[in-house]
């Protein structure tokens, strides 16, 4: 009797689940197309990068959001490879920057030249000139360097010799850093790492996943090949719908209240600031749009408030090998902030 009733509730569930995507399907925020096509994206990357389901999905809100991501992890574990592959499959321009202290501002933001024929200034575009660019180990490069990527990421332009140029969309940076070798580094100051969407780390894989990895990778000359499976017209599209997707005032006011928690959290220098508050509700309704729903629920803060926010706070002993690190202080607040029930 008792599983006859729980069968009954959940069948309800699902079809009030299935209304509410049909009505979302129907108003246009979200379609089969736009389904179908970031499906195709995530099952293109899966061919070469294994056993990362939440990596993938935590780098395509990314992209519907129009954000940076910053992946922190040790060197071999697929950070390049997952960059690649994101712009292979949307048939996008990759652009990759090695840092390393000698690279200049010019050589990211693009210079300009005379032209002894034409008696004229010619520009010549930096490397920051691409939809999908591959900041590799940022943190080698001097900080007037890395200063260079402000105004790429915030305003999706660059200013050489006082002209501006528009870069192109969509536009997404992609950084890396290693937490390991950290000799003759320059820190990220905050004001940069605030401009990341979300921070991630790859982690190590699973036994089984390493195995497929290895049989992947026979060759030491031939690299797997992605083909296109979207273009840069379908996720300008998917952008697009960001602003569309539903967020109860309920839920707005359990993004603040976490973000308010981590101002007043002791061994907290510096939480988080509004403009992490507004990337948190920007990444829910970018994984509302990926799980096909056109309305955020409290799952979905729950989910990426690890990743978006932590990045963002400075604690009193940074390093985090003694005490309570942003991660944990993040996770200490979703246990204690009540969640909100949201009606159907």
């Amino acid at each position: 009797m008792i599983s006859c009733k729980i069968t009954m509730f959940l069948l309800k569930k699902s079809i009030c689940y299935v209304k509410i995507t049909l009505y979302a399907i129907n108003k246009g925020v979200i379609n089969m197309a736009k389904i179908k096509c970031l499906e195709a994206i995530k099952e293109n990357i899966k061919k070469v990068i294994v056993g990362k389901d939440e990596v993938i999905d935590m780098l395509l809100v990314a992209l519907i959001c129009s954000g940076h991501i910053m992946i922190e992890d040790l060197p071999g574990l697929g950070k390049t490879t997952l960059a690649s592959a994101l712009a292979d499959s949307l048939g996008c321009d990759f652009q990759r920057i090695q840092f390393t202290p000698d690279v200049l501002p010019s050589d990211i933001t693009g210079f300009n030249i005379f032209d002894i024929n034409t008696g004229k200034k010619v520009f010549n575009k930096g490397s920051v000139h691409s939809q999908i660019v591959l900041a590799d180990e940022i943190n080698r490069a001097s900080p007037k360097t890395q200063s260079a990527l402000l105004e790429a990421m915030q305003e999706r332009q660059v200013t050489v010799d006082g002209t501006t140029y528009e870069l192109p969309k969509p536009f997404m940076i992609l950084a890396t850093e290693n937490p390991v070798d950290t000799a003759g580094t320059y820190p990220l100051p905050e004001a940069q790492l605030d401009r990341f969407l979300m921070k991630i780390n790859m982690g190590y894989p699973t036994f089984d996943a390493e195995m497929d990895i290895i049989k992947k990778n026979r060759s030491v000359t031939d690299e797997i090949k992605l083909e296109s499976v979207a273009t840069a017209d379908e996720i300008l599209k998917i952008q697009e719908a960001i602003p569309l997707v539903r967020i109860a005032d309920e839920v707005i006011k359990y993004i603040v209240e976490i973000t308010s928690a981590t101002r007043e959290f002791e061994g907290v220098v510096m939480g988080v600031s509004p403009r992490g508050s507004i990337a948190l509700t920007q990444a829910a309704c970018g994984l509302a749009i990926l799980e096909g729903r056109n309305f955020v629920i409290p799952d979905d803060v729950k989910r990426l408030a690890p990743y978006v926010l932590a990045h963002r706070m400075v604690m009193k002993n940074r390093s985090g090998a003694k005490g309570t690190t942003a991660l944990d202080v993040i996770n200490s607040i979703l246990q204690t902030v009540r969640v909100p029930k949201i009606k159907d």
